[in-house]
């Protein structure tokens, strides 16, 4: 007798070939039988008809690094099929850390990742120093799906230069060999991976460019080196410069030291791309020069993002008027948010607010980046019932208010109390040059892409990003209307055996007999997602958004179903994994 049998579903592998329909059967967490009938008996049986089974989802940009010890559900990414997570991206992590280094990591992961730093003092029980220490308190806990770690170049290059790498520093000779010496370590302990950030915009509390953005090649050479040593599979990930718009030409000279970097320690690079506006096709010989690498004996794969790639704002989070002293006042007084909402309907409170000036910022960026809509309403979209993330020019805030004779913020005010103040506005910052996804369409499909950038646990009160796995299929397998779609095969391959393969993961990615069984049974028809709504459920009472799906009949973790009819069931399969050989 199995353990569960899922019956008569479209089995889509993984693999690209095309859909079959078929049984599963699973025992002990392993796939023991794909396609064909089933003859045994489950314990537990799934009936998939006029459904499509899938391999669970591989997501490899995430920041649950503080949200593992919190939240075991690891939500949003539990609520769109991923079955497996690698957290520890673009440089930022809590591991090494001696005591005095916790209030740098933690401000630092808040302005760079909008993790708001009283979430992490309440949620980090810091029981490690070491990363290999660091790993074992995540392994101490079950979680809704697999994680994987990767160790940051911030919290190691702090560690070993101290004062100096916050300074930006150049390392010296006996730095380099502390930091890989340290990374090294990490690896053998089963991190997958080393990430690091030369994004000008990836900033300290103080403001300053943080550790290791300006990394000279020794440094960043001789770590890889000692990660290659090891004769592990593992991952060289970055955000190079240029990514955030500014000076988009340097990601060329990007990618030239990659390119060597892999070719001469044979490590796989991974770096993001976004289309800026700036340089709306950049993208194009970035990711074509990845492919000229491979004739180099490089492995070059660019992580790309499958929507417009930016921010929400919106009443609940951040908006155009949060630094205005009438709004400040109100918000304060208001016992509950409904409250709020009500007072800022008042007409007079509403002419009040319109007509004031903002106040002396709080030195938050994530809340100037709510003035996006005072000074460039033309990028802000009202996002709709229909959840449109391919919207026209027609449906921006600037040429709305056009239409209805008001202007942008007058339209903005009363549209942000629509829904009971839950109205959400898009600003495609990237990605969206063209006012279409037609470019996102060609990055997917690119032969260097790797799906990624679903930014899980980070910019918390800013984007829902983590949703992307549903958006694959939701979007650009049914639901397209402006443009050619996927195939459905090669949407599932993209975030299941692409993302696996890609990080050594050879257990998992695609339903073949003997691989883990990780899965997802989908009814294509019902699959949606719901609008962002915030939430006040982290610790220190902290809000953030969250978008829903709807449309998975259930996702399996090691053979243990954790979500049943879009709901978590509270099982919690899901463990550490350590790089392998």
């Amino acid at each position: 007798m199995a353990d569960l049998v899922i019956r008569n579903g479209l089995i889509v592998d993984g693999t690209g070939a095309p859909g079959v329909i078929g049984d599963i059967a699973i025992t002990d967490g392993v796939l023991t039988q794909v396609g064909g009938t089933v003859t045994e008996t489950g314990k537990e049986e799934i009936d998939a008809t006029d459904r499509i089974v899938t391999p669970g989802f591989v997501d490899v940009h995430s920041h649950y690094d503080g949200q593992v010890f919190f939240d075991n559900a690891l939500t949003p990414s539990n609520g769109h099929g991923v079955t497996t997570v690698v957290l520890g991206v673009c440089g930022v992590g809590f591991a090494p850390a001696r005591p005095t280094d916790h209030e740098m990591l933690i401000t630092t992961m808040e302005s760079v990742e909008d993790i708001p730093g009283d979430v992490l003092r309440a949620g980090l029980p810091w029981t490690w120093e070491s990363f290999p220490e660091f790993l074992n308190a995540v392994e101490a806990n079950s979680y809704a799906m697999d994680v994987a770690a990767q160790i940051g170049h911030i919290p190691v290059r702090s560690y070993v230069m101290g004062e100096r790498a916050i300074a930006n520093e150049p390392a010296t000779p006996e730095d380099i060999a502390a930091m890989s010496t340290i990374v090294q370590e990490a690896v053998d302990a089963g991190a997958v991976g080393f990430s690091t950030s030369r994004v000008l915009a990836h900033r300290t509390a103080a403001g300053d460019p943080v550790p290791g953005t300006f990394a000279a090649e020794d440094e960043l050479f001789g770590i890889a080196g000692a990660m290659a040593s090891t004769g592990r599979k593992v991952v060289f990930q970055l955000a190079q410069a240029g990514i955030d718009g500014f000076e988009p030409e340097s990601s060329v000279a990007e990618v030239e030291w990659m390119q060597r970097l892999s070719a001469e320690t044979g490590l796989p690079v991974s770096f993001l791309i976004l289309q800026t506006d700036g340089a709306p096709d950049l993208w194009r010989q970035l990711m074509n020069s990845c492919v000229e690498a491979e004739a180099m004996g490089a492995h070059l794969r660019p992580q790309v993002a499958n929507r417009p790639f930016g921010m929400l704002l919106g009443l609940p989070v951040r908006h155009p008027f949060m630094k205005r002293k009438t709004f400040r006042r109100v918000h304060d007084e208001a016992a509950t948010f409904e409250e709020l909402r009500a007072r800022l309907a008042d007409p007079e409170i509403r002419s009040a607010i319109l007509s004031e000036e903002d106040t002396e910022s709080s030195g938050d960026t994530y809340e100037g980046m709510g003035l996006i809509a005072t000074y460039k309403p033309d990028m802000v979209y009202p996002l709709g019932e229909d959840l449109d993330y391919e919207p026209l020019e027609s449906d921006s805030l600037a040429a709305r208010a056009a239409v209805a004779g008001v202007t942008p913020l007058e339209l903005f005010y009363d549209l942000m109390l629509e829904r009971d103040g839950g109205t959400m506005f898009l600003v495609p910052i990237f990605n969206y040059a063209n006012t279409n996804q037609d470019d996102i369409l060609e990055m997917l499909n690119h032969p260097a892409a790797l799906i990624g950038l679903g930014d899980g646990g980070a910019h918390l009160a800013t984007i829902c990003d983590a949703s992307m796995p549903t958006y694959q299929l939701a979007h650009w397998v049914k639901g397209r209307e402006r443009g050619p779609r996927l195939q459905l095969e090669a949407a599932v391959k993209m975030q299941t055996n692409d993302t696996a393969e890609f990080y050594g993961f050879a257990d998992r990615g695609t339903l073949e007999v003997g691989k883990r069984a990780d899965l997802n049974v989908i009814d294509m028809e019902r699959l949606a997602l719901t609008m962002p709504r915030a939430v006040a459920d982290l610790p220190s009472g902290a809000t953030r958004l969250l978008q829903d799906a709807i449309g998975y009949d259930a996702t399996i973790v090691n053979g243990v179903v954790t979500r049943r009819n879009d709901t978590d069931t509270g099982a919690r399969p899901g463990h550490l994994i350590r790089g392998s050989r």
